[in-house]
């Protein structure tokens, strides 16, 4: 009998207890879990019966619990490139997104982005391949030959052909800047000529009348 009584007592305290799924293990006993969006009040052993209260405001119980605090809702820092898309609840976290013109920056929490980043700039001599959204940062590329960009357009525009309207080129395009063109009728073309010509006609006369004057004064001596 009394190894019986022996063997009972060494199962007692020598098996580990085993809550079931729903309830929490508190020294020797196993309580109730208080549901979603409340905490433990007092635990089974010091009263009747598990007592819960509501989270209080700014925090939340997203699963049943056996814990005594809530768990504080997530703030969306301002200034960080954050804001709220889901508020806070007694039952549910803080959801945070990318303000505008900023992309979520390495993995989501949660569903909630952790960090964001400002969408880059194209430069000048580059186009928008791809806008930047709310999940990546914005994609540039070069402007092919012929064509330019500012950095603030989807599509390289071609440079001008100053011949085709009737123009002359002053300067060549880049890749961030159009073709220089000017007025090009034959008025100015023909005073353009005439001035030339002009100042070639000046350059030879006044070599020949330097040429004449040296052969003369050589011939005195």
């Amino acid at each position: 009998m009394k190894r019986v009584i022996v063997f009972l007592i060494l199962i007692k305290f020598g098996m580990s207890l085993t809550c079931h799924r729903a309830e929490y293990q508190i020294g020797q006993e196993c309580c109730p879990m208080c549901p979603l969006g409340t905490r433990v009040n007092k635990h089974c052993t010091e009263f009747p019966s598990i007592s819960c209260l509501p989270c209080d405001s700014g925090t939340y119980m997203n699963e049943p619990t056996g814990r005594t605090e809530c768990f504080r809702c997530r703030i969306c820092a301002s200034g960080s490139g954050l804001r709220e898309k889901v508020s806070c609840s007694s039952t549910s976290n803080t959801l945070c997104e990318p303000e505008e013109g900023h992309f979520c920056k390495g993995p989501l929490e949660e569903g909630s982005c952790k960090a964001s980043q400002r969408h880059r700039s194209c430069e000048q001599g580059q186009y928008i391949q791809q806008p930047g959204n709310a999940a990546a940062d914005t994609q540039c590329s070069p402007c092919s030959e012929g064509t330019f960009s500012n950095g603030t357009v989807f599509v390289c525009q071609p440079h001008t052909l100053c011949e085709q309207n009737d123009k002359i080129t002053i300067k060549e395009g880049t890749s961030d800047l159009d073709t220089e063109c000017a007025e090009g009728n034959s008025n100015i073309l023909v005073i353009v000529l005439v001035l030339v010509l002009a100042i070639v006609g000046a350059v030879i006369g006044a070599g020949v009348f330097i040429y004449k004057k040296y052969k003369k004064k050589k011939g005195v001596v």
